[in-house]
């Protein structure tokens, strides 16, 4: 499929050898649970796409990162998943890094240690708990002398047993004493962090997405990203990044998988000509939408507007892939079903998206309002 064929070519551009990597494993090793694709996209410089060349790695801007969850979403959507919980943290951390003052010595130390050490960075925010904002705390903290104390449980947390560093959303206290949000860096080493078995499905199983525990674990203050009255759209910056880069790098990632299932009936020749463009323009057009998108961010699109292109995008793409998806396992036949799973776990692999955060429905008053000429208002 050339466009699929285009996607691949630049993730080799970024990663080489990894599509060869993935290849040479069969689809139910690649998504099983201890699979070695973590450990490949490790090998290939994954860590490295979305960090600044002046850092270490890759520089790729967001239209080539959708591109690349593209290309390794057809070959591992298990892989896809995690990858953008780790991409997803670098975007939104490295955003901050060109600007003096608002990342401290050892919150830059630690992210200029990510590419040369391979470190993978684990997202503790509120991603996968139903109808809540990725961005809001998922773990509660209790200033202490020094930093503070953390304790909490993240559930499903991807690359959890890979991990080097995880990210937690946090509230603090302010400066009017309400909570605020803040991130906190966390080394995965640091006592009172654990990991447990939670993740049931045997689709997406290879993503490591088990539950990540934390004890009374102690954070310097230095490793803990806030709001400062110098700098009060800190956090802003932030929450927008991440909202944006997620979104598009997720859905992008469940895009090739329905792409990949489109690929199979090309390539087989299955149904009419008619039956095969039209499943063709399906899947085409769950990324097309994607992928402009992330070049109108590229070219300057930010706040509102871009979160708002980021959801209709994302939302577009999730319909699309999942009726492009019933017809490709239509088109396959019963003897594919029959005698092999992989098409039907490929085709199981892209429904999650639909549980992503946020929901449609908690979306769609404020949706309907921004176009209306509102504020985009997400609770």
């Amino acid at each position: 499929m050339r466009s699929l064929e285009s996607a691949r070519e630049v993730c080799e551009q970024f990663h080489p050898g990894l599509v060869k990597a993935l290849s040479e494993l069969t689809f139910a090793e690649r998504e099983a649970p201890g699979s070695p694709v973590i450990d490949q996209f490790r090998t290939h410089g994954g860590v490295g796409l979305l960090v600044p060349t002046e850092h270490g790695g890759h520089g790729a801007d967001l239209v080539q990162a959708v591109q690349v969850m593209r290309a390794i979403g057809s070959l591992s959507p298990s892989l896809a998943a995690a990858a953008t919980m780790h991409h997803f943290t670098a975007a939104t951390l490295y955003a901050l890094a060109p600007t003096e003052g608002r990342l401290t010595a050892a919150q830059i130390d630690l992210l200029k240690s990510v590419v040369p050490e391979r470190k993978i960075m684990a997202s503790g925010w509120a991603e996968g708990r139903t109808e809540q904002n990725i961005l809001m705390p998922a773990v509660a903290a209790v200033a202490v002398d020094g930093g503070y104390r953390l304790s909490g449980t993240k559930k499903p947390c991807s690359l959890s047993k890979s991990m080097d560093l995880l990210t937690a959303s946090i509230a603090v206290p302010g400066a009017s004493g309400e909570p605020e949000l803040a991130m906190a860096l966390i080394p995965a080493d640091t006592p009172g962090i654990s990991v447990h078995p939670f993740w049931g499905n045997d689709v997406l199983a290879a993503a490591e997405s088990d539950e990540i525990r934390l004890d009374d674990v102690f954070v310097p203050e230095d490793l803990v990203l806030r709001t400062t009255e110098e700098d009060p759209e800190r956090m802003e910056a932030l929450q927008l990044a991440g909202f944006v880069w997620f979104e598009l790098l997720i859905s992008s990632g469940y895009a090739g998988a329905a792409a990949a299932l489109v690929e199979k009936v090309l390539q087989r020749n299955r149904g009419s000509a008619t039956d095969q463009v039209q499943l063709t323009i399906k899947v085409e057009s769950a990324f097309a939408v994607l992928e402009g998108a992330a070049r109108a961010v590229l070219d300057g699109v930010d706040g509102e507007e871009a979160v708002a292109q980021a959801l209709v995008a994302r939302f577009a793409a999730q319909q699309a892939i999942a009726e492009s998806t019933n017809t490709a396992l239509e088109l396959l036949g019963g003897l594919d079903f029959i005698t092999s799973s992989d098409s039907a776990r490929l085709a199981s692999g892209v429904r999650p998206l639909a549980f992503h955060p946020p929901s449609r429905n908690s979306v769609a008053e404020a949706l309907v309002a921004y176009y209306n000429g509102e504020d985009l208002v997400l609770s």
